[in-house]
């Protein structure tokens, strides 16, 4: 089955709104006829199994065009619309895409991008021109063609493209509203985007189940997503680690105020401090907190801690979701014993199907059908996993995965920067900052300062990866062969 036909099995005639905000609102009726005809558009174009970007800050703009691409054949490439230049341009260079999707903000940045843009404006001119015939795009339809790809971090820093088929898709959103228990009743206020999986993964279970998305891509406006919480009678909110820690201490009076209809929350995205847990179960003790547990090479979802478990468990990621399998294994690939640790490798129907344009890594990170995460974990008595570590070189901040080495690439380039390091150390609010210790030579200390590399930084990194921290060191980080010892 096609993705957009499991979205659409039970909502389609719905007569209700499937967006709703304060800027817009879109009926179940209109997404649904206006993703068909923009899908047979689509066809018609550019044919089936092309590569398509959508670049689009959350907006009926840029759900139309993700499900139209699904629902055509083609592969949907969504990308950050702040993405630097550079990063922008290797992701075109590699997927070559037929076409592409951009919000009229974002598309000065596209005037050398030769292949058809569709901006928001363009949408009813482009579906106005096509004779539509909704059977044609009935029949049988192979559930393992590839329906996105989600660039993103692997192993080595660099931007991969997890591929994700239909079928993935499907599974994944079967196994979260299976212990969400999501229904038509449900409205979640969203302030992830929907370039990033946990945000897709928002839009795929409420489509499903014909419930409604409110639209916030201020967050760092508290005033505005807690009014949403309350406006729009929202029972879900889903966030990473620094959400909810921005929510507990940025804001003076979220604690104290009452949400009656909001249900029950979910936290991915990376770990959020169990001092934070606790303390918004104890302001909100009805409100059913859900820690989660996922990477986009397992489209969102791994694991989930169910509530009532949430204080005996404090710190597990919870157990796999339904339909996916666990284990932890060492390095000669042999299950470890209870309380061992070792590496968290998973099976199941939501697996990616590899990365893009790379069949080495591929080969590396998915073995006789299991995803090796690259996270370290143990595994209790019960059956909880809780991660120990990350095999990765990689660090979150914000829910941000972020390469170290990339920053310090960056950096080494100043003239006076001999060496550098990244790390990421804890932070009040945002759980993880990240910190810069840059070695210099004793006679360019008067000569460099912290706004410099800060300045340097933000011409060449977007701001997410700009180091909050600069501290300055003159003796280097070499060991006796040469080698950096740090």
């Amino acid at each position: 089955m096609n993705v957009f036909d499991y979205f659409f099995e039970q909502s389609k005639g719905l007569d209700k709104n499937f967006v709703l905000g304060p800027k817009e609102q879109v009926s179940y009726d209109e997404v649904y006829h206006t993703s068909l005809k923009l899908a047979s558009y689509l066809n018609k174009k550019i044919g089936i199994n092309k590569n398509v970007l959508v670049v689009s800050e959350n907006s009926v703009f840029f759900v139309i065009a993700y499900l139209s691409v699904l629902k055509s054949g083609n592969v949907c490439i969504p990308i950050n619309p702040a993405l630097e230049d550079k990063l922008r341009n290797q992701i075109i260079n590699e997927s070559k895409p037929e076409l592409a999707f951009v919000s009229k903000r974002y598309r000065r940045a596209f005037t050398e991008f030769e292949p058809e843009i569709i901006d928001n404006s363009d949408i009813s001119t482009v579906i106005s021109e096509i004779d539509f015939d909704e059977g044609h795009q009935s029949g049988n339809f192979d559930d393992n063609t590839l329906a996105e790809i989600i660039y993103t971090s692997g192993s080595t820093g660099e931007q991969k493209g997890v591929m994700i088929a239909h079928k993935n898709i499907i599974a994944n959103t079967e196994s979260i509203l299976q212990y969400l228990k999501l229904s038509n009743n449900d409205i979640i206020e969203v302030v992830m985007p929907f370039y990033y999986c946990y945000g897709l993964s928002l839009l795929h279970t409420h489509l499903r189940v014909g419930g409604s998305v409110v639209l916030n891509n201020s967050f760092i406006f508290l005033g505005s997503v807690i009014n949403d919480l309350k406006k729009y009678k929202c029972t879900g909110f889903s966030g990473v680690p620094s959400h909810f820690q921005i929510l507990l201490r940025k804001s003076k009076d979220f604690k104290s105020m009452e949400f009656p209809s909001l249900r029950y929350v979910t936290q991915a995205g990376g770990k959020l401090h169990d001092a934070f847990i606790d303390e918004f179960t104890e302001a909100f003790p009805d409100i059913k907190f859900f820690v989660m547990y996922g990477q986009t090479e397992a489209t969102a979802r791994l694991t989930y801690l169910e509530p009532d478990v949430l204080k005996s468990k404090l710190g597990s990621i919870g157990k796999g979701i339904p339909g996916v399998d666990l284990k932890i294994v060492n390095n000669d690939l042999e299950e470890v014993n209870i309380g061992e640790e070792g590496e968290i490798i998973a099976k199941g129907d939501n697996i990616m199907k590899g990365y893009y344009n790379d069949p080495e890594l591929s080969g590396k990170t998915i073995l006789n059908g299991w995803l090796f995460t690259g996270d370290n974990a143990k595994r209790d008595s019960d059956g909880y996993f809780f991660i120990t570590g990350r095999k990765k070189e990689i660090v979150k901040v914000a829910g941000v995965r972020i390469s170290p080495k990339e920053i310090e690439d960056v950096i080494v380039r100043h003239p006076l920067v001999i060496d550098c390091r990244i790390r990421a150390e804890k932070e009040d609010i945002l759980g993880e900052q990240l910190v810069a210790t840059i070695y210099i030579s004793v006679d360019s200390k008067a000569h460099i300062t912290e706004k410099d590399i800060k300045e340097h930084c933000i011409m060449h990194l977007s701001k997410k990866k700009v180091p909050t921290i600069i501290r300055f060191e003159t003796a280097l980080p070499f060991n006796s062969s040469g080698k950096r010892s740090v």
